[in-house]
């Protein structure tokens, strides 16, 4: 790899703070992308582009995104020739939150392989940025109160992909991420396992009620 192409990278990967460089602020677009929009980057989640930037590495003028992360305190810098391949891409369309929502009312798919691997899968689909993927972990590792708790490492995993699902429909919708959270419960409580775990836990109940009183 050329030192431009790991200057490049380095850029692109490391968070950085906002210091000496020519700012070239703009309202139009590259690659479809603008000053001011919400975008979706990978390993981040949502962002939004502050600024475009012209910085000059190894002789080669670069254009770049400034995206922050104002929850996460942090910006990156994104050539904008590079954008696409790198996976940062718009916020997804209305109907496709409504698709998100519908994929946590279904029954949750876990697979009968060691837990390292699966980490590894869903870790994989947390930073895939992509809204389904992404949405399809919180629903498979969420668990009611009426089911066993998570492990250390499922909780994390669990509250990463919640983070990334929360903020995308707060930016959709235009609602706040704790209007975001309960409309995403909502979806999680009509799921099949989830339902009928809270109806034996009622029943459970019922029966011990009954059982004191006989006594």
């Amino acid at each position: 790899m050329t030192l431009c192409g790991r200057l490049i990278r380095a850029m692109i990967w490391s968070p950085v703070r906002m210091t000496t460089a020519k700012k070239t602020t703009t309202a139009s677009g590259r690659q479809g992308f603008k000053t001011g929009e919400a975008v979706v980057y990978p390993a981040h989640g949502v962002g939004r582009i502050t600024a475009i930037e012209e910085q000059e590495i190894a002789g080669y003028k670069l254009e770049l995104f400034v995206v922050a992360f104002e929850k996460d305190k942090m910006v990156l810098r994104v050539p904008t020739a590079k954008a696409n391949s790198v996976g940062m891409r718009k916020l997804a369309e209305p109907e496709l939150v409504k698709k998100a929502l519908d994929v946590l009312t279904g029954r949750a798919r876990v697979k009968r392989t060691m837990w390292s691997r699966r980490a590894q899968e869903y870790e994989a689909k947390i930073n895939s940025g992509d809204l389904i993927s992404v949405t399809e972990v919180v629903r498979d590792l969420y668990r009611s109160e009426a089911q066993p708790e998570q492990s250390y490492s499922e909780r994390q995993l669990y509250e990463a992909a919640l983070d990334r699902v929360v903020r995308e429909i707060s930016s959709v919708n235009k609602i706040t991420e704790t209007e975001a959270l309960k409309l995403i419960e909502q979806s999680l409580a009509k799921s099949p396992r989830r339902a009928k775990a809270d109806a034996d836990a009622e029943g459970e109940a019922e029966s011990d009620d009954v059982q004191e009183e006989a006594a």
